[in-house]
């Protein structure tokens, strides 16, 4: 085995989501992912894709960057979330900040003509790395890298309106984490 993955590298960044129910054997009430892009086809750039009750249910996207949110939307969200997937929805302009730190409360902000929109996550549990090869059942022909600190406490408001429900249990890879999780270090390939 040699110490490079052969593959091309095609996002570096971030991708932390949020997941929110309002019973335990309910239905998702939010769902949002958020990328921080590096390194991609179509340059850096963040974006956030949203779908909750705080929203009536409706699919949001923000992004700085739309020909990066564009990319995702067909080639990393159509695998993940296949509603957030449609190019033709669109995507309004935001400003993207940050604010906290890992271990307390962690923070990111979405400004834009719609209002400000806070994804918080605490609670956080220990970070794992996760490690897929590529065509696989998850992520199809995609190799994904990730560190990921599961967050047992996650959190969005929307213009005012908080969210309801919260993170809830989740096993991924055989690994109890949760629903919401902050995803650093996270790197897509492709041979």
């Amino acid at each position: 085995m040699t110490a490079i993955d052969p593959n091309t590298v095609h996002f570096t960044g971030e991708n932390s989501f949020l997941r929110l129910k309002t019973e335990a054997d309910g239905p998702e009430t939010t769902v949002c992912a958020h990328w921080r892009t590096l390194i991609s086809p179509a340059g850096p750039g963040t974006c956030l894709f949203l779908r909750s009750d705080a929203t009536g249910g409706e699919v949001k996207l923000y992004a700085d960057n739309i020909g990066m949110a564009r990319w995702l939307q067909s080639e990393l969200e159509s695998i993940l979330n296949p509603p957030f997937a449609d190019t033709a929805m669109p995507i309004a302009e935001a400003a993207f900040s940050r604010e906290g730190a890992f271990r307390s409360t962690y923070r990111e902000i979405v400004d834009s003509a719609d209002g400000r929109i806070e994804l918080s996550w605490s609670d956080m549990g220990e970070p794992f790395m996760l490690a897929l090869p590529p065509d696989n059942d998850d992520t199809g022909p995609w190799a994904v890298y990730s560190c990921l600190t599961p967050c047992r406490t996650a959190t969005l408001e929307v213009a005012g309106t908080r969210a309801e429900g919260a993170a809830y249990e989740n096993v991924m890879f055989g690994r109890p984490a949760s629903s919401s999780c902050l995803a650093w270090s996270e790197t897509w390939l492709r041979g």
